[in-house]
């Protein structure tokens, strides 16, 4: 399969699932797609990050040697929502090394505050930020201090993680 024309083809979930079952476990495939996802034209990039997240979801540990690059490309200026959607999606459920978390919190907190910033892509991270006081209990207060003030102009999917989340660190506690 020739994942640029996949990608171009259509998209669909079928798509999506085929470009998936296509890529398997294999990195040579995976190292392709990432290269279109970051490489190519925009619209390609764009239709490449569904299938990107959900082989990760499969096969986490084929993302490893790119996750740099990734997160590179998330400080770029103007890409598309779906990039940065399934980008923060994919490092839910990842262990991310710890050289880039500086870079993911830094990148996380802004989106959660950023009042632009599409639904989806604030409610994933979230969940990454909520991850991460595991490691960082100084985080908590200011996690508890964005979602109380983004509660109210937002929507009820982010109200609903926003309060599982309010939840989760409830239980941990404050440290600062």
């Amino acid at each position: 399969m020739n994942l640029r024309d996949a990608i171009l083809k259509e998209h669909s979930k079928e798509q999506c699932s085929a470009i998936v079952a296509c890529i398997s476990d294999n990195q040579q495939r995976f190292d392709e797609l990432v290269t279109l996802f970051l490489h190519d034209e925009y619209r390609v990039a764009q239709r490449a990050a569904w299938p990107l997240s959900y082989c990760v979801a499969a096969h986490p540990h084929l993302v490893k040697k790119h996750l740099k690059k990734i997160i590179r490309n998330l400080k770029k200026p103007g890409i598309h929502n779906a990039v940065k959607r399934n980008t923060v999606r994919l490092l839910q459920d990842i262990d991310i090394p710890q050289s880039i978390h500086g870079d993911v919190l830094d990148i996380c907190f802004k989106y959660v505050a950023d009042p632009k910033e599409a639904v989806a892509v604030k409610a994933f991270s979230l969940t990454i930020l909520s991850r991460f006081t595991q490691q960082y209990p100084e985080i908590i207060p200011e996690i508890k201090l964005l979602i109380e003030d983004q509660l109210p102009h937002q929507t009820a999917a982010f109200a609903g993680r926003a309060k599982r989340v309010l939840i989760e660190l409830e239980g941990k506690g404050d440290t600062a």
